[in-house]
């Protein structure tokens, strides 16, 4: 089973940006396309972002597009996604998984925007 561990969250302003990062235990990430999804307090996790495995197609949720950017390097198993202009509304626990949450959830990454 691939292991998954999400960083770079923190505590921002509004307008503010941050850069997570995804790791992932094993190879077979470069095999799999990959979503970023969110959780906010006491919602259901939602989609944010997936990438192809070549990282040469991707598809945002309205709600971030435009200002986030999903990317990926398999030569290190890693995916990140850089975040612009932050909003309050993106405070939220971000995780990273197969498009389809095909391995085990990590502990996912801490985002909170103050407005």
């Amino acid at each position: 089973q691939v292991q998954l561990a999400e960083s770079g969250g923190g505590l921002v302003q509004t307008g503010d940006s941050l850069r997570l990062s995804c790791a992932a235990s094993a190879r077979s990430f470069s095999s799999y396309a990959m979503s970023w999804f969110r959780q906010a307090p006491g919602k259901e996790r939602d989609f944010v972002a997936a990438i192809s495995v070549s990282g040469s197609n991707t598809h945002y949720a309205d709600s971030v597009k435009g200002r986030f950017t999903i990317s990926r390097d398999n030569a290190k198993n890693s995916m990140y996604l850089q975040m612009n202009s932050l909003k309050p509304e993106d405070t939220a626990v971000y995780y990273c998984n197969t498009i389809t949450s095909r391995w085990n959830w990590g502990k996912g990454t801490l985002v909170t925007v103050s407005s």
